[in-house]
């Protein structure tokens, strides 16, 4: 709901719920207290995604395509405004270590020939969220399996060695 209505109230979120607003509120002092809560979950699921993928060791194809379903699962599991989140600053740490991870990551596939080299900086970290949020949206009848196919065909195929 609060992906869809960012400015969404405390009633109205309980009311979605099907509890009533005075329970949301004796678990969150706050619409605030609320959205730190989900921001929080979101972060946690992220990180999780990343160390399940295990983009260190496994195999770059491999690791690529269990990374990418289980964003399309957190980003169908956690929908919130992204930039409302990011505006939060006890978001920035976490949020810049999962980027980090991932960029490594990026280039290590670069590395190992799975994506083309020579592009602008930061490119393939820049298109491989945007392909995530897209299919997560635009494609809600995939499974995350089937989702991630997607997003790696796309991304290789855009992006892999000419």
């Amino acid at each position: 709901m609060l992906a869809a209505d960012p400015g969404a109230s405390i009633a109205s979120i309980a009311a979605e719920a099907g509890v009533d607003r005075r329970t949301v509120y004796r678990r969150f002092a706050s619409r605030e207290d609320l959205l730190a809560a989900l921001y929080e979950a979101r972060l946690t699921a992220i990180e999780d995604a990343i160390e399940d993928a295990r983009l260190r060791e496994a195999p770059v194809a491999v690791a690529l395509h269990r990374y990418v379903e289980n964003i399309v699962t957190v980003n169908r599991t956690w929908p919130v405004d992204l930039a409302r989140m990011l505006a939060d600053d006890s978001v920035y740490a976490r949020r810049d270590a999962a980027v980090e991870e991932v960029d490594t990551f990026l280039q290590r596939a670069t590395d190992e020939g799975l994506l083309r080299s020579g592009l602008p900086q930061g490119w393939a970290s820049a298109l491989l969220p945007q392909l995530m949020h897209l299919v997560s949206r635009q494609l809600p009848d995939l499974s995350a399996g089937q989702a991630a196919d997607v997003v790696v065909d796309t991304l290789l195929n855009g992006l892999g060695p000419s």
